[in-house]
């Protein structure tokens, strides 16, 4: 029986580690179900919201989010060692600066309106923890565009405008009042939330919950 279709709404940041992890783990369970129910859409959470338009050096950010290089240097060994195990290759070490994130969340807005937002939410996390790559440049993040079919020509105008910057800013504030203080954050269905970076295992689980119910 072909299940039906499930809402999987996905809070998220490109530039949190984490996310980019969760999405790996969630796409390999994805691929080992064929029959997999989820219509995903992701939604804004800024990690920085107060950070400056041009962002910032990434060494600054790192000690003054950590409270110093030792504790930063601690908090991202063990990130690069979640990333391995997921076999994720992130080159954080190499990271240059820290962008306001703003600018890519429009984009990933504007990807759904073509159905590319997945897409682009991975193109996100492959320029910047791959590549390495300033995803608050307006230019990178037209490459972006373009390398999943979008008009970059149409992008670069719409982020030199301020289409949809008060939008976004609208609804990043409203997912934090629904109670969602970290990302990744998951919501199945519109009514669990599953927190984190989870594994495989535990998205075969939720799913053949979701095929049993549907089967009752």
């Amino acid at each position: 029986m072909t299940m039906q279709p499930i809402k999987l709404d996905i809070m998220s940041d490109p530039i949190c580690p984490w996310c980019y992890i969760g999405k790996t783990l969630l796409d390999r369970a994805l691929a080992e179900e064929p029959d997999q129910p989820f219509l995903i859409e992701w939604h804004p959470f800024q990690l920085n919201p107060d950070m400056p338009a041009g962002g910032m050096d990434r060494a600054d950010y790192l000690e003054r989010k950590f409270g110093g290089k030792e504790n930063a240097v601690k908090v991202y060994s063990q990130i690069a060692q979640h990333a391995e195990d997921a076999g994720i290759k992130m080159d954080v070490g190499a990271i240059k600066r820290t962008p306001n994130t703003i600018d890519a969340h429009r984009l990933i807005h504007w990807a759904r309106l073509e159905d590319k937002q997945n897409a682009v939410v991975d193109a996100l996390f492959q320029a910047y923890f791959v590549e390495n790559r300033d995803i608050g440049d307006h230019e990178v993040l037209s490459d972006v565009a373009d390398s999943v079919g979008m008009d970059a020509s149409v992008v670069m105008r719409l982020l030199q405008s301020d289409a949809d910057i008060e939008d976004t800013q609208k609804r990043d504030a409203t997912i934090r009042e629904m109670g969602v203080n970290s990302v990744p954050t998951f919501i199945v269905g519109g009514q669990h939330a599953v927190p984190g970076a989870q594994q495989p295992d535990l998205w075969r689980k939720v799913i053949a919950e979701l095929r049993a119910q549907q089967t009752e």
